[in-house]
C-alpha cells in the first residue's frame, strides 16, 4: 500500500487505536490535517491554543492510562506546546506529540516558522525524533508509542517536515519492535524482594509512602491489599492520591509541604520506610539533612533506576514494575511465618493517634459571613459522593482539593505536580471528559489560573464537554500572597488581581451557565444545581475568604517536623 507521509501518519494512529487527537492546524501540518479529513476513525479535537492541546492529551492519558496524542504545527505551534510537554514529562505521563517542521532542504536556514524542535524539547521529553525520510515514518511512530508507554512513561515527540508528509512510500506498520539500547526492567530482583519483606516484618514503626508511580503502574489493588493485610499506616504524595483509599483508617493523608501533621511525623519517625513509586522530592521530605536526623531503613520500589537514591540513600533498592514487585512481595508475606510485633505496632498506632488528634486540617467551619475555600471542596466531595474526576490548576485551590477531597480510587485526581502549571486544569478536564464521557468531571481552579487557558471554554462548547468549573476566587494570586505574607513581610508585590472579569458574563458569552456565589449558605445549593445540569458547562465563581492560607505548611528548606499548623504559628 503506497501512501503519502501524511496518510502514513494517520494510518499509524489508527493502528495504535488512537481515539482522539488534540491539535491546532498550521501550514507545516496541513497535509496531515487533509489526511485526517479523509477518514473517520481518529477524531480530532480543535483546541484554541497549542498548550491546551497537550494538556488535554495529558488529561486524557491520566484519566484512562492510554497515551494521549497532540498535533501541532511548526515554529510558534510547537513552542506553545512546550509547557504542556514539560508538564507531562515532570509527571511521567505517556504522550505522543506530532509536530510539523519546515521542509528538509530548508532546515537550518531560518525558514518561515522554523525552530529547532528537537533541540528545544530535548530536555523535557523522554525521547524525540526528526523524520527526514518518509520510509522511516511508520517505524518511528511505532517507536514513539512504545517509548511513551513503557518503562517510566513520558512524552515522545515526532517532528515531521512538510515535504516528508507529501512524499509517497510503501506502508507497512511494524508488528513488533526491538530497541537494543532500551530494555526497561519489569521484574524486581528476587533477592532484594526477600530482603524487603524481611525488613518490613521486623519493623516496629513501619510507614508506607506511595507516589504517582503506583497510579501509573496500575498497582492500586495490590498495594491496598498488602497495606490492609499488614495493618501499617500509609501516606500518599500529591501525585499518588487515590492509589490507596483516602477514606481508609490506615490512610494518614497526604504528606509533604502541605501534608498532614500525622503523615509527616510518621514519615519522619518511622524505623522502616517502604517507598512505592515515589521520588523523595523537595516538596515531600523538605530538607534531606533534616530527614536523616532520624535513623531508618528504606526500601524503594521504582520502575526507573535513576530515581532510586537520587535524593536520599536507600537500603534496599528494587527496580521493576510496581504491580509485579508488589505481587511478589505479597506471595512472600502470605508464606511468611514471621509477623510484625503486635505490641510495637499497637504502640506506633497509639502515637499516630495522638498526632491525629491535633486535627491539623481544622478551619473555621462555623463562619457564616464569608465562604471558606475548604468548605467548598468538602461540599464538592459530598455532592459528588467522592466519585468525580477532579482536575485542578496550581495554587492554594490545588492544595485544598488535595487535602479535603477524599480520593478512594486512582486516576480520579488529575493535576500538575512536578511543573506546577497554571492553566492545566480546564484543558485536562476536557481530556478526562472525552476519556469518560459519562463521568462527572470537576475542575477546581482559581481566578488567576483559569485565565491562563480560559479560551478552552470555546472548545468545551464545540464538543459538548459538560465539565463543572469550581473557581475559588480570592482576588489574589493566592499561594504567592501566602508566601509573601509568611516569608516577605506582608509585601504583596504584584499578587493582587484588581482587574478581574465578570466570570458569570464571560461564561455566558461562550454559551455556558455562569453562577456567582457570595454566601456560605448558598455553596451547597449552587453545587447541587450545577451538577444536576448534566449536559452543560457550569462556571461557579465562589467569592472566598481573601485571607485564608493553606495549613499545615513546611517552609522551603525546612524539615518535616518544622510545620506551621495555623496562623498562631506565624
Amino acid at each position: 500500500m503506497r501512501l503519502s507521509g501524511a496518510e502514513i501518519t494517520i494510518q499509524c494512529l489508527q493502528e495504535e487505536g488512537v481515539e482522539y487527537v488534540f491539535g491546532y492546524p498550521g501550514g507545516a501540518v496541513l497535509y496531515i490535517y487533509d489526511a485526517l479529513f479523509n477518514q473517520d476513525k481518529v477524531k480530532h479535537i480543535l483546541v484554541r491554543h497549542e498548550q491546551a492541546a497537550v494538556h488535554a492529551a495529558d488529561g486524557y492519558a491520566r484519566a484512562n492510562g492510554r497515551p494521549g496524542v497532540a498535533l501541532v504545527t511548526s515554529g510558534p505551534g510547537v513552542t506553545n506546546a512546550v509547557t504542556g510537554i514539560a508538564t507531562a514529562y515532570m509527571d511521567s505521563i505517556p504522550l505522543v506529540i506530532i509536530s510539523g517542521q519546515v521542509p528538509v532542504p530548508a532546515i537550518g536556514l531560518d525558514a518561515f516558522q522554523e525552530v529547532d524542535t528537537v533541540g528545544i524539547t530535548r530536555p523535557c521529553v523522554k525521547h524525540n525524533f526528526l523524520v527526514k525520510n518518509v520510509a522511516d515514518l511508520a517505524s518511528t511512530i511505532k517507536k514513539a508509542f512504545y517509548l511513551a508507554a513503557s518503562g517510566r512513561p513520558g512524552p515522545v515527540l515526532v517532528d515531521i517536515p512538510k515535504d516528508v508528509s507529501q512524499q509517497i512510500a510503501e506502508f507497512e506498520y511494524p508488528k513488533t519492535l526491538s530497541l537494543r539500547s532500551y530494555n526497561p526492567v519489569t521484574k524486581g530482583h528476587s533477592g532484594q524482594i526477600r530482603k524487603a519483606v524481611q525488613m518490613l516484618m521486623e519493623a516496629r514503626r513501619p510507614m508506607i509512602y506511595v507516589g504517582g508511580g503506583a497510579v501509573l503502574g496500575e498497582a492500586s489493588d495490590a498495594l491496598t491489599h498488602m497495606v490492609r493485610q499488614l495493618g501499617y499506616p500509609c501516606t500518599n504524595t500529591l501525585m499518588g492520591l487515590g492509589a490507596y483509599p483516602g477514606t481508609d483508617p490506615q490512610f494518614l493523608g497526604m504528606l509533604g509541604m502541605h501534608g498532614t501533621y500525622e503523615a509527616n511525623l510518621a514519615m519522619q519517625h518511622s524505623d522502616v520506610l517502604l517507598a512505592v513509586g515515589a521520588r523523595f522530592d523537595d516538596r515531600v521530605i523538605g530538607n534531606p539533612q533534616h530527614f536523616f536526623t532520624e535513623e531508618r531503613r528504606i526500601i524503594h520500589i521504582d520502575i526507573d533506576p535513576s530515581s532510586i537514591s537520587k535524593r536520599v540513600r536507600v537500603d534496599v533498592p528494587i527496580v521493576g514494575n510496581i504491580s509485579d514487585v508488589l505481587e511478589e512481595m505479597q506471595k512472600l508475606i502470605d508464606a511468611s511465618t514471621v509477623q510484625a510485633d503486635p505490641v510495637a505496632l499497637k504502640a506506633w498506632w497509639t502515637q499516630i493517634g495522638e498526632w491525629r488528634a491535633r486535627d491539623c486540617l481544622r478551619y473555621d467551619r462555623a463562619n457564616q459571613t464569608v465562604i471558606k475555600p475548604q468548605s467548598v471542596v468538602e461540599k464538592l466531595y459530598e455532592v459528588t459522593r467522592g466519585e468525580a474526576i477532579v482536575t485542578s490548576d496550581v495554587g492554594q485551590h490545588q492544595m485544598w482539593a488535595a487535602q479535603y477531597y477524599k480520593f478512594d480510587k486512582p486516576r480520579r485526581w488529575i493535576n500538575s505536580g512536578g511543573l506546577g502549571t497554571m492553566g492545566f486544569g480546564l484543558p485536562a478536564a476536557m481530556g478526562a471528559q472525552l476519556a469518560y464521557p459519562e463521568a462527572t468531571v470537576a475542575c477546581v481552579t482559581g481566578e488567576a489560573s483559569i485565565q491562563m487557558c480560559i479560551q478552552e471554554l470555546s472548545t468545551c462548547k464545540q464538543y459538548h464537554l459538560p465539565v463543572k468549573i469550581i473557581n475559588l476566587n480570592n482576588r489574589y494570586l493566592g499561594m504567592v500572597r501566602q508566601w509573601q505574607q509568611i516569608l516577605h513581610g506582608n509585601r504583596y508585590s504584584e499578587s493582587y488581581m484588581d482587574a478581574l472579569p465578570d466570570f458569570v458574563k464571560l461564561a455566558e458569552s461562550y454559551g455556558h451557565v455562569g453562577m456567582r456565589i457570595d454566601r456560605p449558605a448558598d455553596v451547597e445549593p449552587a453545587l447541587r444545581e450545577a451538577f444536576a445540569l448534566k449536559d452543560r458547562v457550569v462556571f461557579m465563581d465562589f467569592q472566598t475568604d481573601q485571607t485564608e492560607n493553606v495549613f499545615p505548611m513546611v517552609k522551603a528548606g525546612q524539615g518535616l517536623t518544622e510545620m506551621l499548623l495555623g496562623a498562631e504559628d506565624l
